[in-house]
């Protein structure tokens, strides 16, 4: 029996999600509240949906790939009386969202957000998050595994893998804002800010997350091994060699260290940064 999947929400990444399970020969409904991006999936074997409703009607799951929570919760009412055995949401929404939506719903509703883009979508690559009952979570993973490379379980509260998601966009929109900064430090010394990034191919910055990052998280912030004083000496050096305007993450860092040295806290380590206000 050929299994029936409706992908609601054509965009770059719903239509890398449709594209890979009509290759794996599921017979894929699309519905795009643009009808022209769903459209575009008609010729690779989709069948095209005049409403949510019709879509998931008869279908045996359905994928929702939308903007944000209020698209998500219009798009579940439109289905209506039509709502499938398992609605599967991997648009990236507010926690609370998710908390209402399975209120709402129960266990119709399961939230599997990713991280990848159009082509890991459509080559099934990249990473899926879920967190749910661990029956409806048993029961969808083999399907949530053949849409990804790697399915991360994060247990059984519905909620946290919206969680994980807006941290990890949280970190990568932060790295790119530094990175932006570090780009205009060697701008300002005259040096090739490409070349520049390739010191990050010898230099791994990631371990400063699990180690310092766990401290943080624990509000422990001693022994020092970098005091904040001497931190703040090198962000003044970062400014003064960038000289730019442009820079946005190490002047905010600035004016937080500043907060902190005037409080005494300079001998602390630099990791003192996470203390809440």
């Amino acid at each position: 029996m050929t299994t029936t999947v409706a992908v609601l929400g054509t965009g770059l990444l719903g239509a890398g999600f449709a594209k890979n399970l009509l290759e794996k020969g599921v017979a894929v409904r699309v519905w795009n509240r643009t009808r022209a991006k769903a459209e575009a999936l008609a010729a690779l074997g989709a069948v095209v949906a005049d409403s949510p409703a019709d879509a998931v009607r008869g279908a045996d799951r359905a994928h929702l790939v939308l903007s944000d929570d209020a698209a998500v919760d219009a798009v579940l009412e439109a289905m209506g009386d039509a709502l499938p055995e398992v609605v599967i949401d991997h648009t990236t929404v507010l926690p609370a969202g998710v908390l209402r939506r399975v209120e709402r719903y129960g266990r119709r509703y399961l939230h599997a957000p990713v991280f990848m883009g159009p082509k890991n979508a459509e080559q099934a690559t990249g990473t899926m998050m879920v967190s749910g009952p661990a029956d409806l979570v048993a029961a969808h993973a083999e399907a949530l595994r053949s849409m990804t490379g790697k399915l991360v379980e994060l247990g059984e509260r519905p909620d946290v893998a919206a969680v994980y998601k807006l941290c990890g966009n949280g970190m990568l929109l932060s790295l790119l804002a530094s990175t932006s900064d570090i780009i205009e430090v060697a701008r300002g010394a005259g040096v090739d800010p490409v070349e520049m990034l390739t010191m990050f191919s010898w230099f791994d910055v990631a371990p400063v997350i699990g180690w310092r990052g766990t401290r943080m998280a624990k509000g422990q912030f001693g022994p020092p091994t970098f005091e904040l004083a001497m931190a703040r000496k090198d962000i003044r050096l970062m400014l003064e060699t960038a000289d730019s305007p442009h820079q946005m993450v190490l002047p905010a860092i600035a004016e937080r260290m500043d907060e902190l040295l005037a409080a005494g806290l300079g001998a602390e380590d630099y990791s003192v940064l996470g203390r809440r206000r």
